[in-house]
C-alpha cells in the first residue's frame, strides 16, 4: 500500500472536519462512535447507512477490502482512521492479534500443569469447544477410578 498523506484532498471536507492528527500519526475521530469504540461515518448522504470511518478512509485512499477480510488497527486505537495504520486480515487473525480472552488462550503453549499443547497431547472438548490436555485428562481419570475403588 502506498503511504497516505494527511488531509488528502480525495476525502470530503465533512470527513476531515471530524479528524485530528495525533503525534503518533493516528487520525483520531471526534465524530460519532459505536458502543464498541469504532468511529461511525455516514458517507452515502441523507438516509444512507452508517459505516466505520476507518474502512471508508482505507477503501477511498488505499484499496478495496476483499470480501471476508476485516481491517486490523495496527496502532490498537479503535477510533483511528489512518489507512497507514490498517491492514486487511481474516476475522480469525484479527481476533488473535487483539487483546481478548480468545487471543490470550490461543497464545498459551502449555496447560496449567505444564504439559505442552501439541498435536499428540491436545484434544478439543466437543461439548465446550475448548482444547484440553490429554495428560491431565488421563490423570483425572486415574484419580477418579482410584477414589471409586476406595469407596467400594
Amino acid at each position: 500500500m502506498k503511504p497516505v498523506l494527511p488531509f488528502d484532498g480525495k476525502l470530503p471536507d465533512r470527513f476531515w472536519s471530524k479528524v485530528s492528527i495525533s503525534e503518533d500519526g493516528c487520525w483520531l475521530w471526534s465524530g460519532a462512535t459505536g458502543q464498541d469504540g469504532y468511529a461511525r461515518f455516514r458517507f452515502g448522504g441523507r438516509g444512507s447507512k452508517t459505516g466505520v470511518a476507518h474502512r471508508f478512509a482505507y477503501e477511498f485512499l488505499a484499496e478495496e477490502v476483499s470480501d471476508g477480510l476485516q481491517l486490523d488497527h495496527l496502532c490498537r486505537v479503535r477510533n483511528c482512521a489512518n489507512p497507514n495504520h490498517l491492514e486487511p486480515v481474516t476475522p480469525r487473525e484479527n481476533t488473535l492479534r487483539g487483546n481478548t480472552l480468545a487471543a490470550a488462550n490461543a497464545a498459551k503453549t502449555h496447560c496449567p500443569a505444564g504439559h505442552p499443547y501439541d498435536f499428540k497431547n491436545t484434544y478439543v472438548d466437543a461439548t465446550r469447544g475448548i482444547r484440553m490436555c490429554r495428560a491431565c485428562a488421563a490423570e483425572r481419570t486415574r484419580n477418579r477410578r482410584k477414589n471409586e475403588r476406595e469407596v467400594s
